[in-house]
C-alpha cells in the first residue's frame, strides 16, 4: 500500500511555490525591519578630549568600546584642518589640558572637521553623558590627528588605531542576515518536505512498479500536477499489466493448444519407416520439451510467489550441496549471512538454472555469495568458452540458443537465462554474464537487501 504523508497539499505546485517565496520574503523582511528598528544607528569612534590629553601626556586611559589612541613621534605635523569657532576652541582645551601654546595644538581630518557629522552626534552626546561624562564636553570623532609640538622641536602625534577587520556597525548587518536565515531556515524546511513528500510517494511507487507490474496504484493526493501524474501513472500501469497478462495468455494459450496435434503426430509416425520415425520423434520431443518449458514460464512470471524473508547464502549453500550429491563438480564459497525479501521457489530454480548452464558449459561450477552495500550479490564462476560481447544481452532472450556452444545438442531450449533474468527482476535485481578476464564466464545476480 502506498504510504501517505501528513498534512496533504492540496494546490497546484505553482502556487505552492508562489505561496512559499512570497511567505519567505515577507517574513524576511519583516525579521530585518524589527531588528532594524530595534538596533542603534552606526557611531564612529569618538574620544573626549580628556581623553586625548591623557594620551599626549603618557597617561593612555582604557577604551573598552572603542580603539585605542596611537601615539608616534614626526619631524613635521599633520596638515590643520580649517579652523573655525569650533576648531579654535577644541585647540584652546587641549592646549589648556596639556599646559602648550595653542600655537602648538595641531587638529587634522582627512576631509572635514571631525563633529561636523550631525546625524550621529547627538547618539556619541547621550553615550558620554551614560559613560559620566559631562554632556557638553568636546569630543573629536575618528578618523583625526591630534598633534602637540615638544620641547625638543618633534611633534607628538595622537591619532586611532586602524582597526582590522568589520566594525561593529558591519558585525551587526551580519548578525542581522544571520538571524533572518536562521528563523526562515524552518519554515524553508517545512515548505520543501511538505512538497517533495508526494514526489516521494511517487518514486517509491515507480520502483514497485519496475519490480512487480501487480503493484497497488498511487494515491491520488497532493498537488494538482501530482495528481495529474500520478492519475496518467496508473493508467500506464493499468495498460501495461492488461498488455503483460494478454501476451502471457495468448503464448500460453498457444503452447497449450500445440500439444494436441504434437500427439497425433506423435501416433502417425508409426506408420513410417524406422529411419524417418527417430528423427520426427526427436523433433516432437524437442517441441514437447519447448512447450512445457514455455508454459512452466508463463505460469512463473504470471503467478509471482509470496515474498518472505530468507537467508540468500543459507539458500546458495543448500542448493549447491544437493546438485553435488549428484556427482557434478560444483564448489561454493561459504559467505557471510545477507538476508532478502523473496519468493523461495522462484530465488531456488534461479540458483538452480545458473550451477546447471555453468556445469553444462563449462564442466565445473564454483559459486559465492556476498553483500555489496545495500544489494545481495549471488556470482557463478564456470570454465566455459565465456561469450562475445555483442550477445551479452541477446542470451537472455527467451528461446535464444547460440551455435555451436549453445546448441540443442547440449540440451536446453533457450529459456533458462530469460527465467534467470526474469526472476532478479521481479525482485527489485537484475542479471548479467560477464567474461572473466582468465577465461570463463560469471554469471552475476544482483538482489536489494
Amino acid at each position: 500500500m502506498s504510504r501517505r504523508w501528513a498534512g496533504q497539499p492540496t494546490a497546484s505546485l505553482f502556487g505552492q511555490l508562489l505561496a512559499m517565496i512570497t511567505l519567505s520574503l515577507v517574513a524576511a523582511q519583516a525579521i530585518s525591519l524589527v531588528l532594524l528598528f530595534n538596533l542603534p544607528p552606526p557611531a564612529p569612534d569618538f574620544y573626549r578630549l580628556t581623553e586625548i590629553a591623557q594620551a599626549l601626556s603618557g597617561r593612555p586611559p582604557t577604551f573598552t568600546e572603542r580603539s585605542p589612541l596611537e601615539i608616534r613621534a614626526v619631524a613635521a605635523p599633520p596638515p590643520m584642518v580649517s579652523d573655525g569657532r569650533m576648531t579654535a576652541a577644541i585647540r584652546k582645551q587641549l592646549a589648556e589640558d596639556l599646559g602648550v601654546p595653542v600655537a602648538d595644538v595641531v587638529i587634522s581630518a582627512p576631509e572635514r572637521f571631525p563633529i561636523s557629522d550631525r546625524r550621529v552626534f547627538k547618539v556619541i552626546r547621550d553615550r558620554i553623558a551614560r559613560d559620566g561624562g559631562e554632556r557638553e564636553e568636546h569630543f573629536l570623532i575618528a578618523p583625526f590627528q591630534v598633534a602637540v609640538k615638544q620641547a625638543d622641536g618633534q611633534w607628538r602625534v595622537a591619532s586611532p588605531q586602524r582597526q582590522i577587520g568589520l566594525d561593529p556597525w558591519q558585525q551587526r548587518i551580519i548578525l542581522l542576515f544571520v538571524l533572518t536565515a536562521l528563523a526562515m531556515a524552518p519554515i524553508a524546511f517545512l515548505f520543501a518536505r511538505r512538497l517533495s513528500a508526494p514526489m516521494r510517494v511517487f518514486t517509491e511507487a515507480a520502483e514497485r512498479l519496475g519490480r512487480d507490474p501487480r503493484a497497488p496504484p498511487v494515491q491520488l493526493a497532493g498537488p494538482s500536477e501530482i495528481k495529474g501524474a500520478a492519475q496518467a501513472f496508473n493508467d500506464m500501469q493499468v495498460r501495461l499489466r492488461r498488455y503483460v497478462e494478454d501476451r502471457t495468455a495468448m503464448m500460453g494459450a498457444i503452447a497449450h493448444d500445440l500439444r494436441t496435434p504434437l500427439t497425433r503426430l506423435r501416433f502417425r509416425i508409426e506408420t513410417v519407416p524406422d529411419d524417418v520415425r527417430v528423427k520426427m520423434a526427436a523433433d516432437i520431443d524437442q517441441m514437447e520439451e519447448m512447450i512445457s518449458a514455455a508454459l512452466t514460464f508463463v505460469r512463473d512470471t504470471s503467478r509471482p510467489g509470496e515474498r518472505t524473508p530468507l537467508e540468500l547464502s543459507s539458500l546458495l549453500e543448500s542448493v549447491c550441496d544437493e546438485m553435488a550429491e549428484t556427482g557434478v563438480d560444483i564448489e561454493v564459497e561459504r559467505g557471510e549471512k545477507v538476508v532478502v525479501e523473496g519468493d523461495p521457489l522462484a530465488l531456488r530454480r534461479l540458483i538452480d538454472n545458473l550451477l546447471e548452464n555453468a556445469v553444462k558449459f563449462g564442466g565445473r561450477a564454483r559459486a559465492r555469495g556476498h553483500r555489496e552495500g545495500a544489494h545481495a550479490i549471488v556470482e557463478i564462476d564456470d570454465d566455459g568458452p565465456g561469450i562475445p560481447e555483442d550477445e551479452a544481452e541477446r542470451v537472455f532472450e527467451p528461446f535464444y540458443r547460440r551455435e555451436p556452444s549453445r546448441s540443442r545438442q547440449t540440451g536446453g531450449i533457450g529459456l533458462g537465462l530469460a527465467v534467470m533474468r526474469s526472476v532478479a527482476r521481479s525482485h527489485g535485481g537484475d542479471a548479467v554474464l560477464v567474461n572473466r578476464p582468465g577465461g570463463g564466464l560469471t554469471a552475476r545476480v544482483q538482489l536489494p537487501i
